[in-house]
């Protein structure tokens, strides 16, 4: 989704700041991530930033909220992904 503005304000400005507590493995992929995509890109006219993925996997949870099942953050990402259920101490 591209959101257009009537001045020069950055794009990443037209969206609410929020905060999310996320884990140092989180943070440590996510930066991988944004790096190999971002150098993967033929188009680099837009910016790609940790936020940019954040967005598209908040847009992922959500088309496949039906799916969510469980009590606790492990089982719920079982539900999602297939994943074994982790020990929930490391979270």
């Amino acid at each position: 989704m591209t959101r257009k503005t009537d001045d020069d304000t950055p794009r990443y400005l037209t969206f609410p700041r929020t905060e999310a507590r996320l884990r140092q493995d989180q943070l440590d992929s996510l930066a991988a991530l944004r790096r190999a995509v971002a150098a993967n890109r033929t188009d680099k006219t837009e910016r790609i930033t940790d936020n940019t993925l954040l967005r598209l996997a908040v847009d992922l949870l959500l088309k496949h909220a039906g799916r969510i099942r469980g009590n606790t953050e492990a089982e719920m990402r079982q539900s999602l992904t297939g994943e074994p259920v982790e020990d929930e101490t490391e979270a």
